[in-house]
């Protein structure tokens, strides 16, 4: 018995065996992202690192600038245009909840109940991009004219009434207003507010669904408790990916607003190519940087989800 319980011993290994070669290509993943990293140093990292020091030089663009490490530029910028960082976020947070009140539904329809209309209703959301950003933004403009049936339909309906009380329209005119700047922000971002929805809500199982009505579950519990919980990813991807462009945009803003709803893009554009204060436009910059950055990251932790579509 002790014979038979004692563990046989470990075998010798064979006469000349030899060792297993080396795993080749095990740098070829590394050699297959060389290619991003570079293009990210390049065309991403070093403007960074030439808009910083940009930040702090002082001169002028006939006399040449210099690194001298003026900080007082972030302050100064900040000091004289944060009613434009404020009317940046304020825009873009309501273009983008509008966008996400009109993008859920729209996703959800294409989701579960377009059937064999999928493809299509999916290539009438994606058609605005096969037209310019600044085409796109230009019919605005007619959409919105004043004596336009957009507005004497709203002014029937007395909706201009109430958007003038609120300070989004001036009277019976709509163009060169807050409200006309939040709608083209709205209709430039839609698709990316619809597109990463569907994204989520198509990965949910139906048969949760199902086991949901199976265990006598109303639809609106269904979905208050089962199918938008599953979708936050795509809710923060979309809400994100909608807020951060909207922020710095300022094409919506120069063409369908005015001096008084101009945002910091506007700044910024008009301290670069005109005024030519690159120290001050390179610090607005960074400051608008920074502040989405900073919101972002406590939007995700809030919204309890870093699985980002």
């Amino acid at each position: 018995m002790a014979t038979l319980t004692e563990a046989p011993p470990p075998l010798s290994p064979a006469a000349g065996e030899k060792k297993p070669p080396r795993k080749r290509g095990r740098w070829t993943p590394y050699w297959l992202l060389l290619p991003g990293i570079l293009w990210l140093l390049v065309f991403f990292a070093m403007p960074m690192v030439y808009q910083a020091s940009t930040s702090v030089q002082t001169g002028s663009l006939e006399e040449g600038y210099e690194v001298t490490w003026h900080f007082a530029t972030y302050w100064d910028a900040l000091s004289e245009y944060y009613p434009q960082f404020l009317r940046s976020v304020l825009y873009a947070g309501s273009a983008t909840v509008l966008c996400l009140i009109l993008g859920y539904p729209l996703a959800y329809l294409i989701a579960f109940r377009a059937g064999r209309w999928r493809n299509l209703i999916m290539i009438l959301v994606i058609a605005p991009f096969f037209t310019s950003f600044l085409i796109r933004t230009l019919a605005w403009k007619t959409i919105l004219a004043d004596g336009g049936p957009v507005v004497g339909a709203l002014n029937t309906l007395h909706v201009l009434d109430v958007t003038s009380w609120l300070g989004m329209t001036q009277g019976d005119r709509v163009l060169a207003t807050p409200l006309a700047v939040v709608c083209g922000l709205t209709y430039n971002f839609l698709p990316f507010m619809v597109l990463p929805l569907y994204t989520s809500l198509e990965r949910i199982d139906p048969r949760l669904h199902e086991a949901a009505g199976d265990l006598y579950a109303k639809p609106v519990t269904t979905f208050r408790r089962v199918t938008f919980p599953l979708s936050m990813p795509g809710v923060v991807s979309g809400t994100l990916l909608t807020f951060i462009p909207a922020a710095g945009d300022y094409v919506n803003a120069d063409l369908l607003g005015s001096t008084d709803t101009r945002m910091v893009g506007n700044v910024i554009q008009t301290q670069f190519l005109r005024i030519l204060d690159y120290p001050t436009a390179a610090a607005l910059s960074f400051i608008l940087m920074a502040a989405i950055l900073v919101m972002v990251t406590l939007y995700i932790r809030r919204a309890g989800t870093e699985d980002l579509v």
